[in-house]
């Protein structure tokens, strides 16, 4: 009995049920054309092909859990939804600048925040995390290919993006203990230099 508990007080419900949320349009799948199934499921593959983007989002896994609630499950809320809206402007065709460099910084910026153990303001993070949303949405919402249904084209790489964020949760309870916490910080500096690696990419 304590230790269920306690487990209760270390994962809060919210993460729980967000996860369980995303993971509900995939049992309608079976219902939907083959068209749009491909649409859906080309969003759905889409965040994991680019390893800039999935260590990005399994960062914010990991710094929801360093700061524990209410960010464990704020954070991976507003990163989808801002997401969704820079994934509007690419599907729309409006440009916006650097989205590359844009999706390198996110890395640079979330392993800092992650090896730092750092701590802003809860309306900071959330700032920081919806800010950087803008450009990996913007570069997924671009590459919809031609004839798939760009709703579930959406909604596939939003379900992918919070099954990574809930990777990172789930990562970074470790944070419990004190060779956790070193672990996570080093996970957050590898995820720092890979992206001085994607920044370089990006301008050369």
């Amino acid at each position: 009995m304590t230790r269920t508990v306690t487990l209760r007080n270390r994962l809060p419900l919210p993460p729980a049920t967000f996860a369980l949320a995303l993971l509900w349009p995939l049992a309608g799948l079976a219902h939907i054309q083959s068209g749009e199934a491909g649409g859906f499921v080309s969003g759905l593959s889409h965040p994991v092909s680019g390893l800039d983007h999935v260590l990005a989002m399994v960062a914010v896994g990991l710094w929801g859990a360093q700061l524990g609630a209410p960010a464990i499950w704020m954070l991976p809320v507003a990163f989808p939804m801002m997401m969704a809206f820079g994934g509007m402007l690419g599907l729309i065709g409006l440009p916006l600048p650097g989205v590359e460099i844009g999706i390198a910084v996110s890395a640079i910026v979330l392993g800092a925040l992650v090896m730092g153990e750092v701590r802003p303001p809860l309306k900071v993070a959330v700032l920081i995390v919806a800010f950087f949303a803008v450009f990996h949405g913007h570069a997924h919402g671009t590459e919809l290919q031609p004839g798939q249904n760009a709703m579930l084209y959406s909604l596939g790489f939003v379900i992918a993006t919070g099954l990574l964020h809930a990777t990172g949760i789930a990562i970074g309870l470790i944070h419990r203990w004190d060779t956790g916490r070193k672990v996570l910080r080093a996970a957050g500096a590898a995820v720092l230099v890979s992206g001085f690696y994607f920044l370089w990419s990006a301008l050369t």
